[in-house]
């Protein structure tokens, strides 16, 4: 067979990618033509992609290509796949087609190209949400999934042409884009041009003309209720009826949490913080807020869940920010242990267990795996050429070097990497080395250390990920870290370092040495566990009946995807692996990175002092998770969110419905008489229900929070109708209907509060407060849409939820976290004490003192630099350069070094 496909042809992309079925099965040459090459000798105009079959006949509809691949493969027909390739014929490419024409060749961009496909990117969305399965056909991809996977890979590889509310779609084509295949089709076809490597081939096309029909819609909810059938219906109203009476008993709760025998075990982690620093709203909604979330509805689902974490505590980052502070490691540790625990408090994290790492149950459960691993042969022995310090007496980690870059010249690069021009740099490699803590010169020792064998564990890896990741919720982004290690094939990693702050070696030979931290961080969940129950190993022994759900930012996924399972494997006792890793994607501060030392950006335990409450935090970190790719927190945005969504659209329908009740009612739910739209109604409510559950089985946290809006979205819609407050005035038939109204309004605002749990602990149990909501259904969460409050049913009393954020406000809070905080500490350091003395006899400091003074030099020099880029007022440059010669001049006489006078500028 040969195939001929052609650079910047779109159907060469699905053929491409299908192809992959073939090898080994049949022979397949692969040619690269012109667009302008005629490869079908009976057709007029060019046509590419085309497979030439061995019988000489030939293949030249991409579908048809793609099927005969998927044939060879020992693929079989089925009649949904027959359905997406005519729906992919008929509806999709006539729009498709022509976007693209409007984008590639006249230039055309935003909602001209984006507004035609809305319809049918909803419907493949909408066709992915509503089943159980990742890909469209099931559990695994199919030949519809690679042919439109293909045909819509030019356009939402720009996520700006991938909307963020359809969060199925975007799931569904990030699995599919990151897999080898699919990879290998896109560059080949696109060259890393994107969209525009398509031009040349376009241009030849004649231009499609749009299709026509109905206009597309930008409300769904209403094609929704469209499409519901009378069983849906009937279904939804005999659950309703049904009402309190179908909740099932609450389960008793127990301490410690433990696994119980034929019930869901749901065991939860966060990635485990680094103890020497305050976290920011990344690490806050990156790990911790994410994990809570789930956690949260595990229990409303009544599963036996344990939600735990802790500080990582080990390793050279302590150490530093001990020299730094002037403290001990133990003392750092307990000083940050306590302000993590405080944000995470008030953050509403709801651990069931938050511990640290610097305990005897982690010595004891790290040794022990250690020495599984080196009694079974996947422990090795090899020496590190490494820098030292004969002054300090010991050899020195990457981050207490520094010198001059080997690559560019810059005189102050790191051990690890040059700040200038970015490149990886072993710390033996830098010219005129010095450490940072004495200023001498380090020289080149060896040292003996120990190697995890990871390439001896890769088979059984292997072997694991292929049971674990089919039919799991491995985030896109772990599949594709994890896999690209394995592609490039394990290395014997350094499990020991030579610090004395972690977890001891106990081999002969290396008690000097301590475990290297990425190594014996993730055993901190089993430790932690032990902590907390003296039968911790129920849970990490257990994997038949427990499951592990892991959360953190995609930087921590090969510890949790690799390095960890490898671990566990080798060990050969049995412990519980990931079952389903959660990766996000990295949350960004307005235009830029957050910063504690250029005071840049929130953190944890700056929340509090803005007067914005936690749940406030919680629900706009949580709308722009960043899921499928980084996203940014905005100000505006916030402010935006908050009262647009919270204010005028939850906040005013909760508030609404519990207001009719008290002012029209006497508190009091009135009867309910449900009319054939009022069925529809508790139809579509059930069915967005379904939706917010199978999300957050998916852990799609951020599109299942957009269930919640929609659902008051449609109570708002439905009172707006309605008009109670009119109909309470008019006749015994107009009472009578604005009283069903008000009782399903009201009941729609209980089941929000209860859905809202996991999202707005506070702001749920307030609503639930003041519609005095029985324990049981607020406990519990069922999958149908029920009447929890029935005629007769007394609500407290009902106030507003949510305030409006100002644009003053706000402004101020952008200032104040855009580096003013900073300067304000600066302002306040200065005052609060004296300016030193002049030192006119030269004495050296201890080293703390001039880490301590060297940090200040750097971060005053950060600052200086910032306000030059931004070509800030002169004034203000010149107060803070003057700060900048200050803290030098300290320097300076604390390192016994002359002071060098300023040199101005020359006069002209």
């Amino acid at each position: 067979m040969r195939l001929f496909v052609s650079e910047g042809s779109p159907g060469s992309l699905p053929v491409l990618a299908a192809a992959a079925r073939a090898r080994g099965r049949a022979e397949l040459l692969i040619s690269t033509v012109g667009p302008e090459e005629c490869v079908v000798p009976f057709l007029t105009r060019p046509k590419v992609p085309v497979l030439q079959l061995d019988s000489g006949n030939y293949l030249f509809s991409t579908s048809a290509i793609c099927r005969y691949f998927f044939l060879l493969s020992g693929w079989e027909q089925d009649d949904l796949t027959n359905q997406w390739l005519e729906w992919e014929a008929t509806e999709l490419q006539p729009v498709l087609s022509a976007a693209l024409h409007c984008l590639v060749v006249q230039g055309k961009k935003g909602e001209d190209i984006l507004g035609p496909l809305r319809e049918a990117l909803t419907h493949i969305d909408h066709s992915l949400s509503r089943q159980h399965c990742p890909f469209l056909v099931g559990d695994t991809e199919s030949l519809a999934d690679i042919v439109l996977w293909g045909a819509l890979y030019p356009l939402l590889h720009d996520p700006t042409y991938l909307p963020e509310e359809l969060g199925a779609l975007q799931s569904w084509f990030q699995t599919l884009s990151t897999q080898e295949p699919c990879q290998r089709a896109a560059e080949t076809v696109l060259k890393q041009q994107g969209v525009l490597a398509l031009r040349p081939y376009l241009q030849k096309q004649p231009q499609p003309r749009p299709p026509e029909g109905r206009a597309v819609s930008n409300e769904p909810e209403e094609e929704e209720l469209a499409t519901l059938s009378e069983e849906d219906i009937l279904m939804a109203v005999t659950a309703w009826e049904k009402g309190m009476g179908s909740l099932p008993p609450l389960q008793p709760q127990q301490h410690p949490v433990l696994p119980v025998a034929g019930e869901r075990n749901v065991l939860i982690t966060s990635a485990l913080p680094y103890v020497n620093n305050v976290p920011h709203l990344g690490n806050i909604i990156g790990c911790v807020l994410s994990a809570d979330v789930f956690a949260r509805y595990s229990r409303l689902r009544q599963w036996n869940t344990l939600y735990l974490c802790g500080t990582d505590e080990y390793g050279t980052a302590t150490e530093t920010k001990a020299m730094e502070e002037g403290l001990t490691p133990q003392e750092i540790c307990d000083k940050y242990h306590a302000i993590h625990a405080d944000v995470y408090r008030w953050f509403n994290i709801s651990f069931d267990t938050f511990g640290r790492t610097t305990t005897p149950h982690q010595t004891k459960i790290t040794q022990d795996i250690f020495q599984r691993l080196l009694t079974r042969g996947f422990v090795l022995q090899d020496t590190v050429e490494q820098l030292r310090c004969e002054q300090c007496a010991r050899f020195l980690a990457d981050r207490f070097v520094e010198g001059v870059c080997p690559f560019c010249g810059y005189e102050e690069a790191r051990g690890d990497q040059c700040d200038k021009c970015g490149k990886l740099i072993n710390a033996i490699e830098l010219k005129k080395p010095q450490c940072k803590v004495c200023r001498s010169r380090p020289v080149v020792r060896s040292s003996q250390h120990l190697f995890l064998d990871l390439p001896k564990l890769e088979k059984r890896l292997e072997d694991w990920l292929g049971k674990t990741l089919p039919g799991s919720d491995w985030t896109p982004n772990a599949r594709f870290i994890t896999r690209s290690w394995l592609r490039d094939g394990l290395k014997p990693r350094c499990i020991t370092r030579d610090l004395k702050w972690g977890t001891p070696v106990p081999l002969e030979g290396f008690k000097d040495k301590v475990f290297y931290v990425w190594f014996d961080a993730t055993i901190g969940y089993l430790s932690i566990t032990a902590n907390y129950t003296d039968q911790w190993e129920r849970w990490w022994k257990n994997p038949e009946q427990v499951d592990l759900y892991q959360f953190m930012a995609k930087d921590n996924v090969p510890f949790h995807g690799i390095v960890f399972p490898c671990s566990a494997l080798g060990a050969e006792d049995n412990y519980t692996l990931v079952k389903n890793l959660i990766a996000t994607e990295y949350l960004n501060y307005e235009d830029g990175k957050f910063s504690k030392s250029r005071g840049i950006g929130v953190f944890g335990d700056m929340a509090q002092d803005t007067g914005i409450p936690a749940d406030i935090w919680r629900f706009y970190l949580l709308y722009i998770r960043p899921e499928g790719q980084d996203s940014a927190f905005s100000w505006t945005d916030m402010m935006i969110k908050n009262n647009s969504e919270l204010l005028n659209n939850l906040g005013n329908f909760i508030n609404r419905a519990g207001m009719f009740v008290s002012k029209f009612f006497g508190g009091c739910v009135p009867e309910m008489v449900l009319t054939q739209d009022d069925r529809r109604l508790l139809a579509h409510i059930s069915w967005e229900l379904q939706h917010y559950h199978q999300l957050l089985e998916k852990v799609r946290i951020r599109d299942a929070l957009r269930s919640i809006l929609t659902i008051s979205r449609h109570g708002n819609q439905y009172i707006q109708v309605n008009e109670p407050w009119k109909r309470i005035k008019g006749s015994e038939v107009d009472r009578q209907r604005a009283g069903t109204v008000t009782g399903v309004a009201v009941n729609i605002a209980a089941l929000l509060s209860v859905m809202l749990q996991p999202y707005m602990p506070t702001v749920s149990a307030t609503i639930q407060t003041q519609l005095q909501l029985p324990l049981l259904a607020c406990r519990v969460l069922v999958t149908n849409f029920i009447c929890t409050l029935p005629a007769g049913h007394q609500i407290g009393t009902v106030s507003p939820l949510f305030q409006k954020l100002e644009n003053d406000q706000i402004e101020n809070l952008r200032q104040r976290f855009g580096g003013g905080q900073l300067e304000e500490s600066l302002e306040l350091k200065t005052k609060g004490s004296p300016k030193p003395a002049v030192v006119e006899e030269v004495t050296t400091a201890g080293p703390q003192q001039i880490q301590m003074l060297m940090d200040e030099v750097t971060k005053q020099g950060n600052i200086v630099r910032e306000l030059k880029a931004q070509k800030a007022d002169k004034n203000q440059v010149a107060a803070q350069v003057t700060k900048l010669l200050e803290l030098k001049k300290q320097l300076a006489l604390a390192e016994g070094k002359p002071i060098e006078t300023p040199k101005g500028k020359k006069k002209k």
